[in-house]
This record gives C-alpha cells, structure tokens and sequence, in this order.
C-alpha cells in the first residue's frame, strides 16, 4: 500500500521494524534511519526475507534540514517517530515541510527541563490542518492504548466517565541489580520529576514517589504502585466526557527505588551540565551511558506486565465501574520479535497508529491525540497483532 519512514533505531523501533513487516499488505516499504547507520543495517539484515521491502539511512534528528532531505528523497506516505521525545518537534517541522504525515509515541520535552506537556506540539494544530496532512500523537501504550481504551469505554459502555486510573505494572526481572526496562534518560527524568493528578477541572502537584498504593493486578498479583505524571492525563483532561478525575499509577520495586534514590543522592540523574575535565557533561546522560541497554534486556528478561485502565462513571442514570487491561509475557515477546514486552507494548501500538492513518480509517488533517478518533479499529488490531485485552466489570478499585 506505502511506504513508512522510522526514525530511531532502538528497542521500541526493532518492534515497530518487525509488526510493519509483519503487515505487509499496508507497509509495503520500510526506511530505517537513526544517526548510527550500523543498527539500521542489523535490523533490516534480521528481517532480510521479509516481503517489505527495507532500506536504510544515516540521519541526525535533531537537524530539521537533513530530516527534509531523507524524507525529500525517500518520499514517505508517513514518519513513525520513535527516536527521543526532544525530537519531535523538528521530526513535525520536517513533515511539515514536506507535507508528509507524522505519528509519535510520546510528547515532546525540552533537552533541559524535565516537563511533560503537550502545549509545544498542540501549536502546531493549525499549521498541519493547513498543509492537509495528519499527526497522531502518542501511539504507545501509556500514552497510546490507553487513550484508545478510554474512547472505546466512553463509545460503549458510558454516558459519563467520571474517574479514570491507568495502572501499569511491571512484574519482569531482568537479573541486573539495577537497570531501566526503556530508555534510562527518559525513565529517570519521568519517575524524579513532580507527580500530578488531575481533579474537578484542575492538575495538583505531588511530591515525587509520595503517594503510593498497593494492587492486585490479574494474573501477577499485589504490587507498589507510585503516582506519576503523566501526558496522557492532559488529553484525557479534554476529551472524555463528563471527567473528573484522572490518576496515574506505575509499579515500582523497593530495590529499584532504593538504587534510584542513592543515585539522586549523589547527583547523577541530574541534567543540569557540569564540568568534568574541562569538558560539559550531564550527569543523567552519563548514568545512561553506563546502565544496561534496554535493547539487550530482552533474553534475559522473565514475567509479565499488565497495562491497563479503571474507568467509574454512569449509564443510563447508572453507576458503573469498569476496567480493561492487556497482559504481556516479556519471553514471549523476545520469541517473537527479540524484544521485552516494555518496546513491545510501545511499538506494536505505533505500528497500528501508523497503520490506521495510512488505510484513512484516522485521516483528518491537523494534530491529534490518539482518543479523538474512533477506536474500534484500532481495537480490533490490538488483537489481531499481539495486544489483546480482556475486560472486567467488577475489578479491585485503587483507594
């Protein structure tokens, strides 16, 4: 049918690699680019007998013109963005351009100050309803799948959602004493940074990690779970019906958090520049360097996750609760496609976001969050490409 440039290639992009080959008939084309050359070649090579015709390309994402060039020269249908989050905007600048369309899977942040908000890639509404062409942000999972869940359960279940808590947990061990299932600066950046919960038309601050719960999740049992901010909550915010309060909740083992907060301790997750030896380095960026690559966790990791989302509100005058969620098994996963479920929960969805702009089920020019268009058939991919959700109507509530 077309033809998909990925930008990045870590673990997220090698499952997006895999899923557009995979679905052949729509991805008949694929360029793999990234700033190293040599891992686009060790994807494309991995799937050599694929029917998807692969190529790659060497290119720096944070510079607009050369983003212009490739595309220019490879002329897209669409841009699947799975490099890093302060990317984004000079990826969209570049589809703008060219007039080519854009799917993401988390909002952009500045290189400098660990916030999370849409309001940098909202501006650009206008300037993509313009040029005709489509942005679909946060094709992940959380956010991703997430926001589709909550279009699916406001279509079909409610006349009102009033709460909404999205639970992620991850019950994998990967054996190391310490290390992040996704890029480590993002994780740490997103975990150290002010928590938030929105209610009653307005988002309260937290202090990092200092609400905490604990759930029973199906089929991996009691875990700690931690409030967070997340950018979901922003969308959410807007386009469900009749909210009034939206909480994230991620799990997180003692050993973990112990590790994460000596490394706070002694400054290393900051990413304010320091001097070391007579050159500017952030520490953040060296603890990444130094930390397992979430790339290579996928043979070692064992267990499962379990994604999903709580919602309470009404039908037909009413009360209702109900919960829908996804179960990933991390060996499964690596057996697949070589990955842990944590990329392979991210970038299955990014193929399907991908997917649903380039058959014209979610065309509409302008920029998008995932919940504004209609979910069943995204739904119905979620199954059909190794995502499926089961659903409960009477599920352990989050206190």
């Amino acid at each position: 049918m077309g033809k998909a440039l990925i930008i990045g290639a870590g673990g997220v992009a090698s499952v997006v690699v895999h899923k557009c080959c995979e679905n052949s008939e729509v991805f008949t084309e694929i360029c793999i680019a990234s700033r190293t050359l040599s891992k686009c070649d060790e994807l494309k090579e991995k799937l050599k007998y694929s029917k998807t015709k692969i190529t790659t390309a060497q290119v720096n994402a944070d510079n607009t013109d050369e983003l212009i060039s490739l595309i220019e020269s490879y002329k897209p249908d669409i841009v699947i963005n799975v490099a890093l989050p302060y990317q984004d905007l000079t990826i969209m600048d570049a589809c703008l351009a060219t007039k080519v369309n854009y799917v993401d899977t988390a909002n952009y942040e500045p290189l400098d100050t660990a916030k999370f908000e849409y309001k940098w890639q909202w501006a650009y509404r206008e300037k993509f309803k313009e040029a005709g062409i489509t942005a679909l942000l946060g094709s992940g999972f959380d956010p991703g799948v997430t926001g589709v869940f909550s279009a699916y359960a406001q279509k079909h279940y409610f006349d009102e959602i009033h709460s909404i808590d999205i639970l992620d947990a991850n019950a994998g061990d990967h054996g190391y004493p310490f290390a992040t299932n996704f890029n480590p600066e993002i994780n740490i950046r997103e975990i150290t940074a002010n928590g938030s919960y929105f209610e009653n038309g307005k988002f309260i601050e937290t202090e990092p990690l200092s609400i905490k719960r604990v759930y029973n999740f199906p089929e991996i049992g009691n875990k700690d779970i931690y409030l967070l901010h997340h950018e979901e909550m922003e969308s959410l915010a807007l386009n469900i019906k009749g909210i009034q309060k939206i909480r994230f909740w991620m799990t997180f083992s003692e050993k973990y958090l112990t590790h994460l907060k000596v490394l706070e301790n002694v400054g290393m997750t900051s990413i304010v520049p320091i001097d070391f030896e007579g050159r500017q380095i952030v520490p953040l960026q060296f603890l990444k360097a130094v930390l397992p690559d979430p790339a290579s966790l996928g043979p070692r990791t064992k267990g499962k996750t379990n994604i999903g989302c709580i919602y309470q509100g009404v039908k037909n005058g009413k009360d209702l609760t109900y919960y829908i969620y996804n179960v990933c098994d991390h060996e499964a996963c690596y057996a697949e496609v070589g990955s842990q479920a944590i990329s392979y929960t991210t970038g299955v969805p990014a193929m399907i976001g991908a997917m649903m702009v380039m058959t014209g089920k979610w065309k509409k020019a302008g920029v998008f969050n995932i919940e504004e268009f209609d979910p069943d058939p995204f739904m119905d991919a979620l199954n059909r490409f190794g995502l499926p959700w089961q659903e409960s109507f009477n599920p352990e509530l989050v206190d």
